[in-house]
């Protein structure tokens, strides 16, 4: 009874070793490259390329292009919303400032950029190693495909503005915001009179 298990535990072993090894170096250079944004979205770029030119030489896979834009708009949308839906808020009493007089608060995400770009980049390799095999390549008429993406596109678009401009907040900050020196009365609006 003493070897049941115990060739699977020694075989078991160094590969949960080499898992749990692979995952510490993969978390590490994922939190050296937090920072790097535009470098970060270069890259997911450059992925985004050679799968659309594996698509395109291939002449096939549509469908799980379709499924990867369907995924991207939701993760874009998630993007763009505030973590705390302000018409659920409203219900409750509180909602987000819509005069100068109402406290400020701000804009937070519900998907941060970071794992906005994490989802998008594990999306391509996911489709780009999909389009490897046979299996996934269905016989579709892509053109209807792409035109009901653009529709959904819009229409979801529309929508996710349209609450942006009811709730008055702004998903995007463009620097920082500066704010106009107060005179006093007496001064010459140099600040050290």
């Amino acid at each position: 009874m003493d070897g049941i298990g115990g060739d699977g535990a020694t075989v078991a072993a160094p590969l949960a070793n080499w898992r749990n090894d692979f995952s510490k170096q993969f978390q590490y250079y994922l939190d050296r490259s937090t920072p790097h944004t535009v470098h970060r979205w270069l890259g997911t770029l450059a992925l985004a390329s050679i799968y659309v030119l594996r698509v395109y030489y291939v002449q096939g896979f549509y469908i799980v292009s379709y499924g990867l834009g369907i995924y991207i708009l939701n993760l874009l949308i998630g993007f763009l919303s505030p973590k705390i839906d302000p018409e659920i808020e409203a219900l409750d009493g509180a909602s987000l400032p819509t005069k100068d007089s109402d406290e400020f608060k701000p804009f937070i995400r519900r998907l941060p950029e970071f794992k906005f770009w994490y989802a998008i980049t594990k999306a391509f390799v996911v489709a780009f190693v999909m389009t490897f095999f046979s299996v996934f390549d269905v016989p579709v008429f892509w053109p209807i495909l792409l035109c009901y993406w653009i529709v959904l596109f819009v229409l979801t678009m529309k929508r996710q503005i349209l609450h942006m401009i009811k709730y008055k907040y702004i998903p995007f900050s463009i620097g920082k915001q500066t704010y106009a020196r107060k005179k006093f009365p007496g001064s010459s609006g140099s600040p050290r009179d």
